[in-house]
């Protein structure tokens, strides 16, 4: 059956009185949860829900999340899953621009979806946790599971929108499951015994397919953590004996900085994906841990993953690994065609991974999609083994008097001094050279270092054109939903 749903249904025939979620001391089994899903669809059917219609969830990590997003694929319908901080006027954005007929929003939120959903007439219902239990309760479970084709939309999920208003890349049933089957049969090699540490949001597509649709298929369990924090991750994988913790670079960079003791030897595996994690944050982390961390590469158009460092092969620190099964890349240049071997190009993705398009964009999705490739927008370069490494976004890349300078070079950089923590290198705008390199810069706790060392440190590493003249110090970088840093909101200090 093509139904992304379907994993949960058979997992919960498999093994009805497994934990499925934990958040804290409550623990919801498989067969509670495939039953909260199934009341969930017919409570949308009630609702005049029917299969293709958009329904919204707007919730951090809760178990509800998990049976309303379920329930939604289970009744045909797509989900459309919202950032639960989006002000009303970008809650409205999405629910016009989705077309959705209903709107769950979590009980806690300040009202900012709700007043989006009235602005643009749309359903709305607040998600407490007793009240919806009570809400289903007044609804049989729908047995029945629809039964879309596979190329049938499932999610509509809205990028980040860094170019302009977010678009949605509709993501299919079919394309979902096969990312959901690789990743957990040949990237995590995830079993049924396994805890996974689930504080990504699921909101995201990392979180909600690597974490949560992976751990279903599994029948494995997930520890729901709704907002991230070192201290709460670490007493969880030491109390729920985890195995797996999947988290972005500034997650893992947080981690290795906390100071703590709680013993996570029960993991076997982390995985990284969302950005580039520098290479001394992971060997760092490798060191203090002692747990191997497996970086790959996806986004929102690609249902995400497309290539990982694989358990079974030689991993290699830097490199986003190598495509995964069914999934193909290239190199491209600027004219669409092939770049010679070791050179940089544009990463190109084929494969039953890559959306369908951008909602109701047919223009943005011919120019994203042009030729049956999908461009990432990133950069990269391959090896000999055909490992591929991602040297920076197409966008991020700072042309200083005529040359080419990557950022992720910059940082890998700044990373090696023992008092970074983390940073993130922008252009900015230069009469004369027309742009010009610059860095903000987080110090380690107590870590000292001034502005001026830290360039200093860089220059005598990099040739000359590539070390930034303007460096300054930050308790923080900005950064999105899912942990990656926002470049765009990085500008320098005036004065």
């Amino acid at each position: 059956m093509a139904n992304l749903a379907q994993f949960l249904v058979e997992t919960a025939q498999r093994q009805p009185d497994r934990p499925a979620l934990r958040l804290g001391d409550q623990v919801t089994s498989y067969a509670e949860l495939d039953e909260r899903s199934a009341r969930a669809a017919a409570l949308l059917r009630a609702e005049g829900v029917r299969p293709g219609d958009r329904v919204a969830l707007m919730l951090p990590n809760v178990p509800e999340f998990v049976a309303l997003y379920y329930g939604i694929l289970r009744a045909g319908a797509v989900v459309v899953p919202m950032n639960p901080l989006l002000k009303t006027r970008e809650s409205e954005y999405h629910l016009r621009d989705a077309g959705a007929k209903l709107l769950f929003e979590w009980h806690q939120a300040p009202g900012e979806g709700a007043q989006g959903a009235a602005a643009a007439d749309v359903r709305h219902v607040a998600v407490e946790p007793a009240a919806l239990t009570e809400l289903l309760a007044g609804h049989e479970p729908l047995a029945e599971v629809s039964e879309p084709d596979g190329d049938d939309v499932a999610v509509l999920l809205y990028t980040s929108g860094t170019t302009g208003r977010p678009k949605g890349a509709t993501l299919t049933h079919s394309g979902l499951r096969h990312n959901t089957e690789v990743n957990k049969a040949h990237v995590q090699r995830m079993t049924a015994d396994d805890v996974v540490v689930g504080c990504l949001p699921l909101f995201h597509i990392f979180g909600q397919i690597c974490t949560m649709s992976v751990t279903l298929c599994a029948g494995a369990t997930l520890i729901l953590i709704p907002r991230f924090d070192p201290q709460a991750v670490l007493d969880a994988i030491a109390r729920d004996r985890a195995t797996i913790f999947e988290g972005v670079p500034t997650m893992y960079a947080a981690l290795l900085q906390h100071p703590s003791e709680a013993d996570v030897s029960t993991l076997r595996m982390c995985v990284s994906g969302g950005a580039s994690l520098p290479v001394e944050v992971l060997h760092g982390f490798e060191r203090r841990f002692g747990c191997v961390v497996l970086e790959g590469f996806g986004m929102s158009e690609t249902s995400p993953v497309v290539t990982f460092n694989h358990p079974d092969r030689p991993r290699k620190a830097g490199s986003i690994g190598t495509p995964i099964k069914d999934v193909e890349v290239r190199l491209l240049d600027d004219k669409g065609q092939d770049v010679a071997p070791g050179e940089i190009g544009e990463l190109a993705v084929r494969g039953p991974n890559v959306m369908k398009g951008y909602w109701n964009r047919p223009e943005e999705t011919a120019a994203t999609i042009p030729d049956g490739w999908l461009r990432s927008g990133d950069l990269a370069r391959q090896d000999e083994d055909g490992y591929l490494y991602i040297v920076d976004r197409k966008k991020d890349m700072i042309i200083r008097g005529g040359y080419n300078v990557y950022p992720r070079e910059i940082e890998e950089v700044l990373h090696e001094h023992p008092a970074v923590a983390l940073a993130a290198v922008v252009g900015v705008a230069d009469a004369h050279l027309g742009e010009e390199i610059a860095a903000a810069v987080v110090l380690r706790p107590k870590a000292q270092a001034t502005p001026d060392e830290l360039r200093q440190f860089v220059k005598d590493r990099v040739a000359a054109y590539k070390y930034p003249r303007e460096v300054w110090l930050v308790d923080a970088l900005p950064t999105g939903p899912s942990g990656k840093i926002l470049k765009r909101e990085i500008s320098a200090p005036t004065g």
